[in-house]
Formats: structure tokens, sequence, C-alpha cells
């Protein structure tokens, strides 16, 4: 599989499989959001997501995949620092602020900040056009928050302007990640040793020990059982969502695959409305039908 991968890298068939792996990266994205949606503390429902892909990608990592190139360890190390603070900052947005503002703030700053960097890293180029997409796309996802936010009635203004700082940065970390990661997965010969040395080395380290002492700290910690089964989906989640738009980077635009990518307001939409039971509304009907028409002049306009 990574010698075929190797082979449609920068290919026309390459580009049409990129555009349908950072789809299912936006889908699958969608879902994990609903999953971090729930009632737990979302310190506690990262750290059981990180520690079941870290457990499930561990037999991967040490007996499966190619042993990783010794430059490999410094990525690596780089790597886990940089989600870390990924995961610091957004857990920290979501503490202060509702998930569906906070949300779409961090989805939507973070395709236009990767499409700059993976200018100045890969030396990627956009027409005009896809420009115009990129900038359509990431307007509607923060119109997107704007009208979750009108619709809260009550607002805690100091606590709504730190969940907003907090969620800015995240964006950008969101954009550092990507680059990062995907300036590692091409690094490497094969693919699938970046991703599962990455699901290993992240899942296990500070996160699950941060829940851990969190949970033991609390007065009425929830009970163990819900929380391991959303960790456990969660992980099968991520592994379907990240490894897809890490593929993608692979194979074809940087910047393309993360834009496509922030269509997952699309899909989180679609599940609310068929399985939450959420009301869409003729606003965020139009705002989704931008977001699609951005991605299409992301993908086309080129």
């Amino acid at each position: 599989m990574s010698d075929y991968i190797t082979l449609m890298a920068g290919t026309p068939a390459g580009s049409q499989i990129a555009l349908f792996l950072a789809l299912a990266a936006a889908f699958f994205h969608a879902i994990f959001g609903a999953l971090q949606k729930g009632r737990h503390d979302p310190w506690l429902s990262r750290g059981v997501i990180d520690i079941s892909y870290g457990l499930i990608a561990a037999p991967f990592a040490l007996f499966v995949v190619p042993w990783p190139e010794p430059f490999m360890w410094i990525i690596f190390a780089g790597m886990v620092i940089i989600h870390v603070i990924y995961k610091v900052t957004q857990g920290m947005a979501y503490s202060y602020g509702a998930y569906t503002v906070v949300y779409p703030v961090v989805r939507g700053l973070g395709p236009l900040i990767t499409v700059f960097a993976a200018g100045f890293i890969f030396g990627e180029t956009f027409e005009l056009t896809q420009w115009g997409g990129i900038l359509l796309l990431t307007l509607a996802i923060l119109a997107l928050a704007g009208l979750n936010l009108s619709r809260i009635d009550k607002i805690n203004r100091s606590e709504l302007y730190l969940a907003l700082i907090w969620a800015v940065l995240a964006g950008v970390m969101v954009a550092v990640y990507t680059t990062y990661d995907a300036y590692g997965i091409r690094a490497t010969a094969n693919p699938f040793t970046f991703l599962a040395w990455f699901f290993f080395l992240d899942g296990v380290f500070v996160f699950p020990w941060v829940a851990l002492l969190r949970w033991r700290a609390m007065e009425n910690p929830p009970d163990i059982a819900p929380l391991a089964v959303r960790g456990f989906f969660g992980g099968i989640v991520a592994f379907l969502s990240f490894g897809s738009v890490m593929i993608a980077t692979r194979l074809d635009s940087v910047g393309e695959a993360a834009v496509i990518r922030e269509t997952s307001p699309i899909f989180a939409a679609l599940i609310g409305w068929f399985f939450l039971k959420e009301t869409v509304g003729p606003i965020r009907i139009v705002l989704i039908g931008f977001i699609a028409l951005g991605a299409v002049f992301v993908e086309f306009g080129g």
C-alpha cells in the first residue's frame, strides 16, 4: 500500500484519491466533534480518546510497520509538542465557550493559515478562483459561529472573549500541526510508519495523565465505563479522520487537503439534522451552501 501511495503521489489519479480522502476526513471529523460534544468534561474526553488510539496503535508501531529512520525521532518530538499545545488551546476554548461557537472559529481559521504556510514551506500556489473559494469557505464557517452565538440566550462576555482568544490560538495551531505533520509524513519512506508512531506517541503521552489527574481531583467524577466507550469510538474515528487527511497531503496539495477537510461543518449539520434532531434553518443552509461552493472553487479552480 505504501508503494502504491508513493506511485500515485503528484499524479491526476492521486489528486482524485486525495480529494476523496479529504472529504472522508471532513465526514469523520464531524463525527469526532459530535463525540466530543457530549456531557463529559472536554479534558476527560480528550484523555480517553488519546489513550484509546495510543494503545490501538502501539502494536502496529512496534511490530508491524517499518522502524522509523533515525532523523524521524526529532520530527516526532516536535510533533508531540505541537499537538499538546493544540489540545491545550482547544480544551481551554471548549472550557470557556459553547461548542457551536468555538468549533467553527477553530476550523475556519485553520485552512486559511495552512494555505499560506503550505505556500511558504512546500511552494504551493493557488489561482485567483481558488483564493476566492478559500475566503468564501472561511467566512461562511466564521459566519456559522456568529449565527450560533446570536442564538445563545445568556452570554458571559468575559468568558466569551477568553473562549474566542483560545479558539483563535487553536485555529493557528490547526494550521501549524497540519503543515508540520504533512512535512513529517512526506519525510519518511513509509507513510504508515508515520501514522502508526504518531498515534502511539501522541496517544500515550501527556493528555491521558492530565485526564487521570483531573478525574481524581473531581468531587463527583463520572463513571469510567461511559468515558471508556466514548474514548474507544473516538479513537477509531480519529484514525479515520486524521489518517485520511494525512495520506491526502502525501498524495497531493497540503493546502487543498486542509481546505477540503474543513467542509466538516456540512457533515456536522447533516449529523445534527438526521441523528440529533437539531433544526438547521434557512440561514444555516445558505451558509453550508457557501462552504460547499468555496470547496468546489478550491478543488476545481486551479
